[in-house]
């Protein structure tokens, strides 16, 4: 199982709309996999629901997608609230993880990639190198919210193509 992690809490975001297309991709793929979206949960404190979100959507993975927006040059705090009320042990220890950044600028959140990438190191998760950062989102998500710039498309099935082999 794998799951994918809109890592903002921001309504509408680009970001949510790039992991709705991995999770398209990988349910095209035959891929058993979910997204969570910190836009549709509470984070800021380990209570019951937490604890149901956790066990529904991270305990349960074997991958982790994580897709990070640019938040004054790294990841969002809201994602890194998540990762500190997680229970790290059962939840991260061993687990393979992919990056994929955007943002609006020009370097797809390179820097917080950088930052997470630390992070889950720190987890003791298992970063797939090849960490994708989008740039210039906001000008290839379309009128339907789905990507289809066939460059991006293709980066992304890549990575994708990649991180299935890990």
């Amino acid at each position: 199982m794998i799951t994918i992690i809109a890592g903002t809490n921001r309504k509408d975001s680009n970001t949510k709309k790039v992991a709705k297309v991995y999770h398209e991709i990988l349910s095209k793929k035959k891929i058993t996999c979910q997204l969570l979206s910190l836009d549709e949960v509470n984070v800021f404190e380990r209570n019951n629901d937490f604890e149901m979100m956790e066990n529904a959507f991270l305990k349960k993975a074997d991958m982790f997608i994580f897709i990070v927006p640019e938040y004054h040059g790294s990841y969002p705090g809201i994602f890194k609230l998540m990762l500190d009320n997680s229970d790290a042990a059962n939840v991260w220890t061993n687990k393979k993880v992919l990056l994929t950044g955007v943002s609006s600028g020009r370097a797809g959140n390179l820097r917080g990639l950088e930052h997470l990438t630390g992070t889950a190191l720190h987890l003791k998760m298992i970063v797939h190198p090849n960490r994708l950062p989008i740039s210039v989102v906001h000008t290839l998500v379309n009128s339907n919210n789905k990507i289809d710039d066939k460059n991006t498309l293709a980066v992304i099935e890549k990575q994708l193509e990649e991180f299935l082999l890990f």
